[in-house]
């Protein structure tokens, strides 16, 4: 028989060097069997996750685990043991005690100082090399102390509020204490439910939270509802109740919500004060003060929150929540600010209401610092982490609606508008309801009733029969009068009716051709600016994007105009990059309309989910006099998909001349990343290179549909800028000279008033403003050429400037066509062959050429887990992650299940490689697929890792293979197995070094990763 140890972890365990911290390993020993654990340098709460198995022969025997502080230059010091019979493990339920806390005993059971700390252990025993059944953790004899393991166990794993060393020795309660606890336990139920009425009494009685939310919703505040806060969202989504029963639960002083989530989160000492006004009854507002959990590399700290109501009319409840540690880095200098916006969802299925909670955050920053980024970045993560588990928590108290199930997409949220068509009639008598036209037609009125009592006057003068002349000064003065009205009342007529006829909403039209589909809905404009004499304008709207124009419909004396018009663009086969909006009042169909105010929406410096419903305020002299904005939303749809992607890259191979690959979309997230785009832009090339500022700077130049990017770092030092294709005006190529290190140099000329985004990249500015930047030292510099100008052209250039381009190079190049055209196509074909090869290996082989690899078992060991459980390692849950992290992944990201086969699905993988893992900290890129196992209830995980930045990292690919499948001997337990194998591209003579470097690497990792998923598992349970 075989006994299967797993050392985990310890806690709390003693102090045994000066410095206040010990260099902890266990020594584990059966008969003479002895193994030993590595050792971890100045820690008090160790994490080992290593295994060892051991021969029984005898169940008499004692397994005896000590935990020894290592010491360089004398005897280790011991700090503590356990002792557990091979009997109990052989008498327990399926030979297994489980995963359980033990406490360590002191060498002399008459030491005075008795804790020693405790040691988490998995022991069971098997009849194959593999680990048996784990139990939840059970204590029979102290059920309460059990209840609290479980709980610091959770604790411990959150990766938000994960305590410190010190916080977990604060924490230790004393001996007196321990003795005291089964007395406060035994208190009698009634005092500590009456102890908590009179405390829930006495907050309430002070004013009641409903009346305030009524004489709050009483005030004048508005119809705008307040945009999110620019540090972005981290929640969005619907509850299945009306947003009155939402605002209670989230901060009703009798809702139970907050503290749950500071319960989840590990913060402590929370004082919650009563909402009351402030501000002569102007503000709603409370404070609430709590101490949040250390973390491993800032202490607990003490934390403010004013929370602050900046809008309750019954539909919406939005509150600004602003966050105050003093005790932090640079606490001093800066705020977080939290706003919660609850609003009116849509209907549900069933007719009840529902709610849509949007949460959003930014860095309020008191005073300037260098240390501001770092901030920002450090505050997003954790207030990402934070609202994670706030989301879980209120999705378990308040059911969260799908969208899917209500069926909010977009043509629902279009379908819903209704351009506004008031009666022609209606629409003059307002339009013609003005001085000019009603005194033209007095006077008018005047004129005939004058000419019908008038006697006709004698002929004189230089008058002749049927032609009457003014007969003094008076006259002429009146006759000029008449004309000039007449002529402003048929300009009015004119306008009034060119205005009727012009056509200005797509409603019921859908676009024309398959691509990039770009909806846009004018909901409404506001704060418009008065042009006219009348006090009001005459607005319409037009929207410009990728050359093509569509315009709204004239509203007419109005500051304030409702449209509710849609406008649908046809197919695009690029992704747009910007969309111009400009509002212009009308002055008739010959007169030169006057601009009230433009905008620009920049599809890659904007979430297309904000889009959707958006207010845009103008820009312009006038309008931001006015304040004036639209109200708009907009969908961005690509109907091809990922197809959309591989068009795009095939014309521009055959513009290039070359073939371009497609790239991983763990390249791509990171690109995105990198520059902040949105998840549709994609890297199209990248090429080493340098920048020409004062000193040249080496970094990469990016290449993607829309962008041209440029990032470099240089001794922490990072520069980073984008712009769009369409910013470029000329593209020239200047000779190599000595300054360029002997490399031509690619000069961009921006257009006028464009990139200043980007200006710190700038070589020079010429007298009109323009920006130019100069790029040189590519590595291969006529790929690089070519791929830069084959982009420009396709976005950047009108037809006739493309062939005009085509015609000029056609003549300077007609000497050396055909043979660059039998290169290329030579190229082209051999490519097209390898291409052929592989993707034939692809659909013969099990999985990626799988097959041909020789695997062999690197891991193998039976988990207390279910199998559904175990896969969360494959699903990309906040297990995964926290799995991941454990064992040495950093960045990890990782692309949806896609079904490639009936019921076989793939996904991609990118993570770095921690210090400790990898010396050189290489990335790697994995491709997973898993497919049931055929006849069992399991799983079956085929992976293919390729590594980057390691040395000779191109000369292999790694491939595994997990097999998971239920034990059906256990009750709960599943059984894992990894083959492992290296598929060799290259030959080496450090071929023998890598494989065994590897596998050992590998090992270790996989003892981790299933080490920590035991441990999420009792922590969950």
């Amino acid at each position: 028989m075989k006994l299967l140890v797993r050392v985990i972890e310890a806690r709390n365990i003693t102090a045994m060097d000066p410095n206040g911290s010990s260099d902890p390993y266990v020594k584990l020993q059966l008969g003479r069997q002895k193994f030993r654990t590595k050792v971890l340098k100045k820690c008090l709460n160790p994490s080992w996750c290593e295994e060892f198995t051991f021969k029984v022969d005898d169940l008499k025997e004692k397994l005896l685990i000590s935990v020894l502080d290592e010491d360089k230059y004398f005897n280790d010091d011991f700090i503590g043991k356990v002792k557990i019979p091979i009997s109990q493990v052989f008498e327990a339920k399926d030979a297994s005690l489980g995963t359980s806390w033990y406490t360590l005993r002191p060498k002399n059971e008459k030491t005075k100082n008795k804790d020693c700390g405790e040691i988490l252990l998995t022991i069971c025993f098997s009849q194959s090399n593999t680990l048996a059944d784990l139990p939840p953790i059970t204590d029979p004899v102290n059920p309460r102390k059990s209840a609290d393991m479980t709980s610091d166990l959770t604790s411990r794993s959150s990766p938000l509020r994960s305590s410190s060393p010190m916080r977990s020795e604060e924490e230790v309660p004393s001996k007196e204490e321990k003795s005291y606890a089964p007395t406060l336990a035994d208190l009698p139920e009634s005092v500590s439910a009456l102890g908590l009425e009179d405390k829930t009494e006495e907050q309430s009685s002070s004013v009641d939270f409903e009346e305030l939310i009524k004489t709050t919703e009483m005030r004048e505040q508005g119809d705008e509802v307040p945009s999110s806060l620019p540090g972005g969202i981290v929640l969005d989504q619907l509850y299945g109740i009306t947003p009155r029963e939402l605002n209670s639960v989230l901060f009703s002083p009798d809702s139970n919500h907050l503290k749950a989530v500071m319960d989840i989160q590990g913060s402590t000492d929370l004082q919650i004060g009563p909402w009351k006004f402030e501000n002569g009854g102007a503000v709603l507002k409370r404070v609430v003060s709590y101490t949040k959990a250390a973390s491993k590399l800032i202490k607990a700290l003490k934390t403010t929150e004013e929370q602050t109501y900046l809008k309750a009319d019954g539909k919406t409840f939005a509150v600004l929540s602003s966050v105050n540690t003093p005790d932090a880095p640079y606490g001093k200098i800066f705020r977080a600010e939290v706003l919660y916006c609850i609003t009116q969802g849509p209907e549900q299925p069933s007719g009840e209401l529902s709610s849509k909670l949007v949460v959003s955050w930014r860095m309020n920053f008191l005073q300037s610092t260098m240390m501001r980024s770092m901030i920002e970045g450090g505050a997003k993560q954790g207030i990402k982490e934070s609202f994670e588990q706030y989301e879980k928590l209120l999705s378990q108290n308040v059911n969260p609606v799908d969208l899917k199930g209500i069926g909010l997409e977009k043509d629902q949220l279009l379908a819903s508008l209704q351009a506004e068509r008031p009666s022609d009639w209606k629409l003059a008598a307002q339009y013609f309801s003005n001085f000019t036209v009603i005194s033209t037609i007095l006077m008018g009125f005047y004129v005939l009733m004058h000419v019908w009592l008038a006697m006709p006057n004698t002929v004189q003068g230089l008058e002749f029969v049927g032609l009457d002349m003014p007969d003094s000064i008076g006259e002429l003065i009146v006759c000029g009068v008449l004309v000039l009205q007449g002529k402003r009342v048929l300009e009015l007529i004119s306008r009034f009716m060119q205005a009727r006829v012009q056509k200005g909403t797509d409603h019921g039209i859908k676009a024309q051709g398959d691509g990039w589909l770009l909806t846009v809905a004018l909901i409404e404009g506001r704060n418009l600016a008065a042009v006219d004499s009348s006090g009001f304008s005459d607005p319409y709207v037009v929207f410009t994007c990728n050359g093509k124009t569509k315009t709204s419909s004239i509203k007419f004396q109005k500051s304030d105009s409702l449209w509710n018009e849609i406008f649908e663009f046809d197919a695009m086969e690029e992704p747009p990059s910007v969309l111009d909006v400009e509002v212009f009042d009308f002055d008739g169909p010959f007169d030169e309309a006057t601009s009230l105010g433009r905008t620009e929406i920049n599809f890659l410096k904007s979430n297309i989910s904000d889009l959707s419903d958006i207010w845009i305020p103008l820009e312009g002299k006038l309008a931001q006099a006015c304040q004036s904005k639209l109200h708009l939303r907009i969908f961005l749809n690509n109907t091809r998909g990922s197809n959309g992607f591989r068009d795009y890259i095939s014309k521009m191979e055959k513009e290039v001349g070359k073939k371009i690959k497609l790239r991983s979309p763990q390249t791509n997230s990171a690109f995105q990343k990198l520059f902040g785009l949105p998840p549709e832009e994609f890297l199209i090339n990248d090429f080493s290179c340098h920048l020409k500022r004062k000193m040249p700077l080496q970094g990469r130049l990016f290449l993607s549909a829309r962008i041209i990017g440029f990032h470099a770092d240089l001794f922490g030092h990072k520069t980073k800028f984008f712009f769009l294709w369409e910013d470029i005006e000329d593209i020239k190529i200047i000779p190599p000279t000595l300054s360029s290190m002997g490399s031509p140099v690619v000069v961009m000329t921006l257009r006028l008033g464009r990139g200043f985004d980007a200006r710190h990249g700038a070589r020079t500015q010429d007298a009109e403003g323009r920006l130019k930047f100069h790029f040189h030292s590519f590595v291969s510099f006529n790929v690089a050429n070519r791929t830069i100008m084959a982009l420009w052209k396709a976005r950047a250039l009108t037809p006739e400037q493309k062939v005009q381009i085509v015609e000029e190079e056609s003549e300077a190049n007609s000497v050396h066509t055909t043979e660059e055209e039998s290169i290329v196509k030579n190229l082209l074909v051999a490519e097209e062959e390898v291409e052929a090869k592989s993707l034939q290996t692809e659909e013969t082989g099990s999985f990626l050429g799988i097959e041909d690899v020789n695997m062999s078992v690197i891991y193998c060991s039976i988990l207390s887990v279910p199998t559904s459980f175990s896969m969360e390692l494959f699903r990309g849950s906040e297990i995964d992650r926290r799995v991941m992290e454990r064992a040495g992944c950093l960045n990890y990201s990782h692309s949806p299940w896609e079904s490639e086969k009936p019921d076989v699905y793939q996904r991609q993988l990118y993570y770095k490689f921690d210090k400790r893992i990898s010396h050189y900290r290489g990335e790697v890129t994995s491709t997973q697929q898993k497919s049931r196992l055929s006849g069992k209830n399991g799983w079956l995980i085929e992976e293919v890792m390729t590594l980057h930045g390691v040395p000779l990292g191109d000369y292999f690919t790694l491939h595994l293979r997990y097999q998971i499948e239920d034990l059906p001997s256990r009750s709960v337990g599943c059984s894992v197995q990894v083959y492992f194998g290296i598929a060799w591209l290259k030959d080496t003579k450090h071929r023998k070094r890598i494989t065994k470097n590897i596998t050992l690497n590998l090992q270790e990792r996989l003892k981790v990763v299933f080490s920590v998923l035991e441990k999420e598992y009792v922590s969950g349970t």
